[in-house]
């Protein structure tokens, strides 16, 4: 089997793979959809909104009995599944049980999950019920944007604000630096809560620049240095060709 760029970089092979964070998981997702080379579904465990039209997968709503009976069954190659929601233009999660059966019937050599949200913002950290990470993931992809490098840390750019600041050591409006981003990848109680035995993976997204490629591996360094569950820090963009911008290693 190839393996696309990104996925090289990521370290994904097959599995059930999450993505949490903010600033670019569902653009991560629906790229791991697209481009992985076998059998892949998409779904999520939290409320998500409407894939885009471009997206080249069939798309499948119904509740999930009838997801658990279908799924596995239909012939496509690119599923992107969830259950229907009266919020217009979204769609409402499945159970880790639905997922994890899905996955292993539906004989999938990936499927893409989005575990959280984060209502558009750049940053944030969960709270006590986040994320929806089932315990059968083999992969968590922890996504922040370095746009949110040196603006104010507020609701503008944070989802979740309390727990950021609580975690970032900053106070509302302070510049965010890359320390400070890193804390944010690194604290038990950021974007590592609730990964469980999942490998996971640094993601620097809107890499856009080298102004932002600089500052990327600044915090990379950061973040590598303060946890020793990472062996790489993974730098998008969609600027780049293939998302990829380039992958930070342990000095």
């Amino acid at each position: 089997m190839n393996i696309e760029p990104l996925l090289e970089a990521l370290g994904i092979r097959d599995g059930i793979v999450c993505a949490v964070g903010a600033g670019g998981k569902k653009t991560l997702l629906y790229h791991l959809l697209q481009y992985y080379p076998g059998r892949t579904a998409m779904t999520t465990t939290v409320f998500t909104y409407q894939p885009p039209p471009r997206l080249e997968a069939t798309v499948v709503v119904d509740d999930e009995t009838q997801l658990r009976a279908s799924v596995p069954q239909h012939g496509a190659s690119r599923i992107l599944y969830a259950q229907p929601t009266d919020k217009a233009g979204r769609l409402a999660g499945v159970s880790a049980e639905t997922l994890a059966g899905i996955h292993a019937d539906g004989g999938f050599g990936l499927t893409a999950v989005k575990a959280d949200g984060a209502r558009m913002r750049l940053i944030k950290a969960p709270r006590d019920d986040e994320p929806r990470i089932p315990a059968c993931a083999d992969t968590a992809l922890l996504v922040g944007s370095v746009h949110a490098l040196a603006r104010p840390v507020n609701a503008r750019i944070a989802h979740r604000l309390d727990q950021v600041l609580a975690i970032t050591g900053l106070a509302e409006d302070q510049l965010l630096t890359p320390a400070a981003m890193a804390r944010l990848y690194t604290h038990p109680h950021g974007l590592l809560q609730g990964t469980g035995s999942a490998t996971p993976v640094p993601v620097l997204n809107m890499v856009d620049t080298g102004v932002a490629r600089e500052a990327a591996e600044v915090t990379a360094h950061h973040i590598l240095d303060g946890s020793d569950r990472f062996d790489r820090v993974v730098l998008t963009s969609l600027k780049a060709p293939g998302l990829l911008v380039d992958v930070i290693r342990r000095r």
